[in-house]
């Protein structure tokens, strides 16, 4: 049976190699789903359902073939911080709206944009982020007591550093066999998924040899319910949205990076490409009805989909088998999850954060030493301590800034005269000099864009010229890619100026973007159709031949080849007469 899009040549070795995938990410998923809601400030179960939900959602519904949805270290700082500040009820209407706001971001086509998101202020937040979990996993590792958690990284530190003198040896050695296992598992047992070798050997050491001192799941957050939970619609009222919906465009620009980051990927491990704004849709979906079932915000997983693909998965069914996989494991043995300690946990997160953090990309662009590495450090140390809406606000605001900075600095003007020596009589800057100036015709070339950014530059580079009351201005403008309506205004005024002065306008060589933009503001028809040419040289002759010849008679600039033409025969007319 063969079917179409997606399921294209789809086959039985393929259903086989997709269910085998399935399983193995299914049972990754799993230890990591209860580690990301425990981190996000809920209760473990709330990651298997999000894993469950959402994972088979984005499956079905996503715009790439491999990719494996759940909960994930990206949403850690940002989920805990709502959790702190408004509950766990608001947390699953922030996860809600962004559901809605990815919807709409991926109907309105908005999937390419996300791609052009700074990569300074990306790695940024991302290197923050994994300095966040991995230092929230410290209190754990260490299985410190009376710890009170806090929105913010300082704080947060400081009370590891008050309760560092209640230290659990019990939980320290429960966390180095994990941590032992999770490291030395792909050596000695490559084909089963290390973070799951971690957790159980360390649980099974710690209810063996040392049942009672060690913090389990079970004791700070109750057991875990082997089953679903029921479907509930949470109080969406106005003032609600209103509180909510910067967190929740902060959970969905989070959500599309993480999710279209993740499909690149993939596409670059098979040679397939993905659709990013089925992507934004599928992960709206996703999010839109996880929240009705308790579960998290999901995003599309980087490291689970990289390992399904690894495994062989040959289309979304893997990801259906996933979530399907984490599904049953709930319902057979919830029970005893509830026994996992949390110092078991803790090496699982910290190796997570470890490998998210993009240290070596970081690095990288720090040595640039840069206007990026300085958007990257800002950024990553707002996201540590502020909050990640105030780093990324900041760090984008930044990289704008810095990006018309030196978009700024690409516009360059220059007066030029054609280069009697050159073959072709190419304009050049350099022929301009005070004794060979024409003073009738004035020619500039313009290159850059010309924005808000830059139109002052032609502003005050042309200005001077203008009082100099030359008869015809030429502006050069094949190197001008592209104009905004900033960039016209100034133009349009020096146009309106120069003309009342009694002067011509004429513009060469004008880019289809330019000359739509002044036809819809007018200025095409300011200037005037005939004024409005192709090349240079035809713009030349055209002014050329509108000079004032009285002016000519006894000019020795010489500024084009036909003056010395000009001047000799309006000496010799003067005379005869």
């Amino acid at each position: 049976m063969k079917w179409t899009g997606r399921y294209k040549g789809y086959h039985a070795s393929a259903f086989r190699k997709d269910l085998i995938s399935g399983l193995i990410v299914g049972i990754i998923a799993i230890p990591l789903g209860m580690a990301f809601a425990i981190a996000s400030g809920v209760k473990p179960e709330y990651g298997i359902y999000t894993t469950i939900i959402a994972g088979i959602l984005i499956s079905l519904l996503g715009g790439s073939r491999f990719q494996i949805g759940g909960p994930t270290g990206a949403f850690i700082p940002i989920l805990f911080a709502i959790v702190l500040q408004y509950g766990y009820e608001n947390l699953l209407i922030a996860g809600f709206l962004a559901g809605i706001i990815l919807v709409f971001m991926g109907v309105f086509k908005l999937g390419a944009l996300i791609k052009f998101f700074p990569r300074p202020v990306t790695i940024g937040f991302t290197a923050g982020i994994a300095v966040i979990i991995f230092s929230g996993q410290i209190a754990n590792f260490l299985g410190l007591s009376d710890i009170k958690k806090h929105e913010n990284f300082l704080p947060n530190m400081k009370e590891i550093v008050v309760h560092l003198a209640t230290i659990n040896i019990y939980s320290v050695f429960t966390a180095a066999i994990c941590l032992a296992a999770v490291l030395l598992s792909p050596k000695f047992l490559p084909k089963i998924p290390g973070s799951l070798v971690g957790l159980v050997s360390s649980s099974v050491i710690a209810a063996l040899f040392f049942k009672g001192h060690v913090a389990t799941i079970g004791s700070s957050f109750g057991a875990i319910p082997s089953t679903l939970p029921h479907f509930h619609f949470p109080e969406i009222t106005w003032v609600r949205i209103k509180t909510l919906i910067q967190p929740a465009l902060i959970i969905a620009m989070l959500g599309g990076i993480e999710s279209l980051l993740s499909a690149v990927v993939a596409d670059g491990m098979t040679g397939t490409r993905h659709n990013s704004n089925r992507e934004l849709i599928g992960q709206g979906i996703a999010n839109i009805v996880t929240p009705l079932f308790g579960g998290i915000p999901a995003t599309g997983a980087i490291a689970r989909t990289a390992t399904n693909i690894k495994n062989g998965a040959t289309s979304p069914l893997s990801g259906i088998v996933h979530g399907i996989v984490v599904f049953l494991v709930l319902i057979l043995f919830a029970p005893y999850a509830s026994n996992i300690p949390l110092a078991s946990m803790a090496p699982i997160l910290m190796l997570v954060a470890w490998n998210m953090s993009e240290r070596k990309e970081f690095a990288h662009v720090l040595k640039t030493k840069t206007s990026d590495s300085f958007v990257l450090l800002i950024t990553f140390l707002l996201t540590v301590l502020t909050n990640l809406t105030t780093a990324v606000e900041v760090g984008l605001i930044l990289s704008v800034l810095l990006f018309v900075k030196r978009m700024s600095e690409l516009l360059k003007v220059a007066k030029v005269l054609p280069d009697s020596t050159d073959k072709h009589e190419k304009v050049k800057a350099y022929m301009v000099c005070e004794g060979h100036d024409c003073p009738q015709i004035s020619i500039f070339t313009l290159e850059g864009p010309l924005f808000f950014g830059t139109a002052n530059i032609l502003e005050k580079s042309i200005l001077d010229t203008l009082h100099l009351n030359p008869k015809i201005f030429i502006l050069r403008m094949s190197k001008v890619p592209y104009v905004d309506t900033t960039g016209e205004s100034k133009l349009a005024r020096l146009v309106k100026d120069f003309e009342k002065l009694g002067g011509i306008v004429l513009i060469s060589g004008v880019q289809l973007q330019s000359m739509e933009v002044f036809k819809k503001t007018g200025l095409y028809s300011l200037i005037g159709e005939d004024h409005f040419f192709e090349h240079t040289g035809e713009a030349i002759n055209y002014a050329l031949a509108r000079l004032d010849l009285n002016k000519c008679m006894g000019c020795k600039h010489f500024a084009f080849r036909e003056c010395e033409t000009m001047s000799s025969s309006t000496r010799t007319l003067k005379h005869q007469l």
